[in-house]
């Protein structure tokens, strides 16, 4: 049996919470397409930025940081912000990973680009039962403002800050209680299924990233 350690670094504190799991799901789900058999070690390795520096200067350090910890993959997460990651490809990640491969020592070149577009809580409304089952809610997607391709929404944290707002006010006093965001991002990312994230085509380039990182490390053809 193959092993591989995979490690992470993300934009911040709730996306460590959403994505960890699926990560982690998704690189053993991936395995399956190997040749051989493959353990993905647990847990997952997370490291964290170093604040105050340019993108380029935070990724480098994650990847040495990466290397010292044994890291066979790492992944980098970076929001598009914006409706395509056109941007965040042309102007932080390639020329970033360009970066890394030319220092060829000490440090993990072996990366994985987590990309959503907009952000990451347009993954969240890939599943939008599990999302309105978390929040406690039987109103519909129309009522709830969730009608809408989830990456075609231009701030998709608002949008489901409203649907808890609009959710919390159905109900009655007796039963309504505080609810925040914050506390979505950990359930939803362990409950939620790779079949519904497979609708979001920034999640599937993902996915296929994780083929690549494997493909190098001669486990997948």
């Amino acid at each position: 049996m193959s092993q591989i350690i995979i490690g992470f670094t993300t934009e911040g504190p709730t996306d460590v919470r959403f994505l960890s799991s699926i990560i982690q799901r998704t690189f053993v789900e991936v395995g399956f397409e190997c040749s051989k058999e493959v353990e993905v070690v647990e847990p997952v390795i997370y490291i964290v930025k170093d604040k105050g520096d340019h993108f380029n200067e935070q990724i480098i350090k994650c990847c040495q940081k990466a290397f010292e910890n044994g890291v066979m993959a790492f992944c980098i997460h970076a929001d598009a912000d914006d409706e395509s990651d056109d941007h965040a490809f042309k102007f932080r990640i390639n020329p970033t990973f360009e970066e890394i491969r030319a220092i060829k020592e000490g440090i993990c070149d072996n990366l994985v680009p987590l990309v959503p577009i907009q952000m990451t809580e347009s993954w969240m409304l890939a599943d939008k039962s599990l999302l309105k089952e978390e929040i406690g809610t039987e109103m519909n997607d129309t009522q709830l403002g969730l009608a809408r391709d989830p990456e075609s929404v231009n701030n998709p944290k608002e949008v489901i800050a409203e649907a808890i707002r609009i959710a919390r006010q159905s109900l009655t006093r007796r039963r309504r209680k505080d609810l925040d965001i914050g506390e979505l991002y950990q359930p939803i990312g362990q409950k939620i299924s790779l079949n519904k994230l497979e609708k979001i085509p920034s999640y599937n380039k993902f996915k296929e990233e994780v083929r690549n990182a494997y493909r190098k490390l001669n486990y997948l053809q």
